[in-house]
């Protein structure tokens, strides 16, 4: 992530959370928050809206007794978080063994320059989902599941492009995480310095926003000159909106 130009089309802050579910976020042993309490939240919608204007999410798990964190992407269809990736993949197959896991989004939304180093920060919001997921076998579910990680990261693509082929099924595995222990923290505002340095002066303090964008898009060499580029992949630029913070 990185502070932008004034040309650069920031990425949506939030898309719409169809379905939002009227319960707030229950507070577990591992989910409530109690470093920065103040800055918690439990509105479900406000989990839906962190986790809707990320790309990318990190999936903590045990693996051979050593603690591995993964990127890799994702999609949401009501309160359930799909990922996929190699049926080979030692973490997912953990996972669909019942292993744990903790999934993790994060955005920076800037940095706060505080009058005294101990004071810096960052205004972020974030979202941690524990539990254990399930691996899908039903065929019409994979297929959602995996539409919805296609539609979160490039949305208009899965009607646009080749569906998967029985094979890429095959070697496709499909995780399904329940949202219902999850945990919202959010920052926003300026340093919040002590008041003998806010009365001794001298030193900037502020914040610097940052944000992720939309650039234009690049065609792949291959492409038959002419081939236009479609709507759905134009829209991300047109439809983006600066990220809060």
């Amino acid at each position: 992530m990185t502070a932008t130009r004034s040309s650069e089309t920031p990425i949506a802050a939030a898309r719409p959370a169809a379905a939002l579910s009227a319960a707030p976020l229950s507070p577990t042993a591992r989910s409530t928050i109690r470093r920065g309490a103040g800055r918690a939240r439990t509105d479900r919608a406000e989990l839906y809206a962190v986790l809707d204007a990320g790309l990318v999410c990190h999936l903590g798990i045990v693996l051979d007794d050593a603690p591995v964190v993964l990127p890799t992407a994702y999609g949401r269809v009501g309160d359930t978080l799909y990922v996929h990736g190699s049926t080979g993949a030692g973490t997912l197959r953990a996972a669909a063994a019942g292993a744990p896991v903790c999934v993790t989004v994060t955005h920076v939304d800037g940095v706060v320059h505080a009058r005294s180093v101990f004071h810096f920060s960052m205004n972020y919001r974030s979202a941690v989902v524990h539990g254990r997921a399930r691996l899908v076998t039903d065929h019409a579910e994979r297929l959602a599941g995996l539409r919805a990680v296609t539609e979160h990261v490039a949305p208009g693509s899965w009607d646009h492009a080749r569906p998967p082929s029985r094979k890429e099924l095959a070697a496709t595995a499909v995780l399904a995480l329940d949202l219902a222990e999850a945990s919202v923290k959010v920052r926003t505002g300026p340093p919040v310095d002590d008041d003998e340095d806010v009365a001794a002066g001298g030193r900037w303090a502020g914040v610097v926003p940052v944000r992720t964008v939309v650039d234009a898009p690049q065609p792949c060499p291959l492409l038959p000159a002419g081939t236009p580029t479609p709507p759905h992949v134009l829209s991300r630029r047109r439809d983006a909106v600066p990220a809060h913070g």
